[in-house]
């Protein structure tokens, strides 16, 4: 059974930070590109992050480029998205996927796994 299972969110003031895991089982975890994907309240989803499957090449939207920084540990079959400097509009729910290949996709279908997701608030 494929499981990928996000921690990680909660409530954080503007220019705080949070680290987000995703933890997955049930496939082949390093041979596959993963990501995260986030859904603000009333819209529709946002790409934010890709990773190879040896987390040597990762890509960012522009709206968190310089500020979110993904990694990977393949003997933890874990995937993780370091959030610096958030912004009110970073809150959503943050999704964590995964792909056999290198997609910007904004749809859960396009994806192989996808996630249940983890809240992330920023507020004061």
């Amino acid at each position: 059974q494929v499981q990928l299972v996000e921690s990680g969110g909660g409530l954080v003031q503007p220019g705080g930070s949070l680290r987000l895991s995703c933890a997955a089982s049930g496939f082949t975890f390093r041979h596959y590109w993963m990501y995260w994907v986030r859904q603000v309240p009333g819209k529709g989803l946002e790409w934010v992050s890709a990773i190879n499957m040896g987390g040597g090449t990762t890509y960012y939207a522009d709206s968190v480029k310089g500020r979110f920084t993904s990694a990977r540990d393949n003997g933890k079959n874990t995937v993780y998205l370091q959030m610096n400097s958030l912004k009110p509009e970073d809150t959503a729910v943050y999704y964590c996927a995964a792909s056999w290949r290198f997609i910007r996709a904004t749809r859960e279908e396009e994806f192989d796994y996808w996630g249940q997701g983890t809240q992330v608030t920023v507020s004061s």
